[in-house]
């Protein structure tokens, strides 16, 4: 009997999550290959043999999604399984119209197929679309858990960009972990605010393997999603974000919703500069598809790191998370409401004064408008961003980011940096929810 032959299309996480848990093992299966989309420069690579198993003994080629037609056909595809997240519900029919008309299936994998059991508890953050804020929810959640005197291993949505054979299992504990492991700004933005709040964060490629390394160090598995992203482990707690400054995406994006149907608990975050209408939409949308959820409404106040006058009167240059305003479609982010509630006088347009990868990220995504993307996936598109914020002629320049952006990029042009933590309006709040979580789970 042949094996079903299968490509995985995927963006350097889920997809290969998806063939080490179904496929890697599976002699009715080969995976021919994987193909990349969504981060720059992660298609050419191999997933290597040592990683695939011994059903690939010459590991897996990684190429372009935009070889997908020729490739179905070369090599006869039977199946071909969507890997990667936070993508409209027109984007996933469009790619599975295109993968049907060549006979070929489309396959999206159910929630909870590959997902792994841990031998510990499990509170998993996942969001309805990037940029809603799981970062500062699950500092949230791991400073609660902590003073309540647990132990807490952050395990986060992979970001293996690099050689994988290194990135198989990734420990950071120190901020000297970013460096060693070469890591890009999309990776810092994700395990620096980890590592200054006392996480050690846990990532890589091999998720079975990365959860039986963190397991020794936890009381408690804290999984910190990607994108709209599922879990990879099977949670004992699933908390997922919405943002009302989207109103309706919960609902139309994949595979958001899903983490929507099967949330114990909904985060309405940024309610304190949502329109309330906005707000009442989301929650109305989460009640209908999951009446069970617990809703918490938060705001995610801002806060100037250094003096927040300087910005009055100033033409500044505001400096957004990158795959929020790409990908996310988000319009603006902490560095436009840091500008706009500190009196700047103009935020001006950077795309003028864009070069190389950066100015190619614009044409790419033209909606982004007068942000500039924190886009960060090699020490190319670094030096690209870098040498875009020198080219400005903004007199300040405001970081929006989840990190400290001037340590990686080295600019020349005075900057603030811009932070914002979750805090609970009314009841019930984490700290609620969490204590009857470990309660039932923590031993």
């Amino acid at each position: 009997m042949s094996r079903e032959r299968i490509i995985i299309m995927g963006a350097a996480g889920r997809d290969f999550h998806n063939f080490n848990t179904l496929y890697r093992d599976n002699e009715n299966a080969e995976v021919v290959a994987f193909t990349a989309t969504q981060i720059p420069n992660i298609e050419g690579r191999q997933y290597p043999a040592e990683i695939a198993g011994p059903l690939y003994p010459n590991g897996i080629p990684i190429i372009s999604e935009d070889s997908l037609g020729g490739l179905l056909e070369k090599e006869k595809i039977d199946t071909a399984v969507f890997s990667y997240s936070d993508v409209s519900y027109e984007y996933v029919m469009q790619v599975g119209a295109r993968v049907n008309a060549m006979g070929v299936d489309f396959k999206l994998v159910g929630a909870g197929a590959s997902m792994l059991e841990s031998n510990r508890p499990v509170v998993a953050v996942c969001a309805v679309r990037t940029g809603s804020g799981k970062s500062q929810t699950t500092r949230r959640v791991s400073e609660i858990l902590r003073e309540k005197g647990h132990r807490v291993a952050v395990i986060r949505h992979p970001m293996p960009y690099g050689d994988l054979r290194r990135q198989v299992v990734q420990r950071f504990a120190s901020l000297e972990d970013l460096d060693r492991h070469q890591c890009t700004i999309e990776e810092r933005e994700e395990y620096e605010h980890h590592i200054e709040s006392g996480n050690v964060v846990f990532a890589g490629v091999d998720y079975k393997q990365i959860l039986s390394e963190a397991e020794p160090e936890a009381d408690v598995v804290l999984w910190d999603g990607g994108n709209n992203d599922l879990p990879f482990y099977k949670p004992d707690l699933w908390i997922v974000i919405a943002d009302p400054h989207r109103p309706g995406h919960e609902t139309r994006y994949y595979p958001g919703e899903i983490n929507v149907y099967r949330a114990d608990v909904v985060v309405v975050n940024k309610i304190a500069t949502a329109n309330p209408k906005d707000v009442d939409t989301v929650i109305a949308n989460v009640k209908e598809r999951n009446p069970k959820a617990q809703i918490v409404r938060a705001a995610s106040p801002i806060t100037v790191e250094g003096d927040a006058s300087q910005i009055k009167g100033k033409r500044v240059l505001c400096v957004e998370d990158g795959p929020t305003l790409t990908h996310g479609e988000m319009k603006y982010g902490a560095a436009v409401v840091a500008a706009k509630e500190n009196g700047a006088a103009e935020i001006i347009d950077p795309r003028p004064f864009a070069v190389g990868t950066i100015k190619a990220t614009f044409e790419a995504y033209p909606a982004i408008g007068e942000l500039l993307p924190a886009m960060g996936y090699g020490s190319e598109q670094i030096a690209d961003l870098t040498e875009t914020i020198d080219r400005s002629d903004a007199e300040l320049v405001i970081v929006g980011t989840p990190i400290n952006l001037a340590r990686v990029a080295k600019f020349s042009k005075p900057s603030l940096q811009v932070g914002y933590h979750l805090e609970e309006q009314g009841e019930p709040t984490l700290a609620q929810i969490l204590e009857r979580f470990v309660t039932a789970h923590v031993k």
